[in-house]
């Protein structure tokens, strides 16, 4: 999910240096959306594997 979120911020910035102000908002949305979805599901794993009794990375 994160590669998604990388591709979508590199479109962004393609989009936007030539010019396509619409397609480089809308990439830069989708890419700030997974990029905080991929951050949540980092946090729940790390509360889980403690709980689990494992030691966080």
């Amino acid at each position: 999910m994160l590669g998604w979120a990388i591709t979508f911020l590199i479109v962004a910035l393609i989009a936007g240096v030539l010019g396509f102000t619409g397609i480089a908002g809308a990439a830069v949305e989708i890419a700030q959306i997974l990029f905080f979805i991929f951050i949540i599901l980092f946090v729940i794993a790390m509360i889980a594997r403690a709980v689990k009794g494992k030691p966080p990375l």
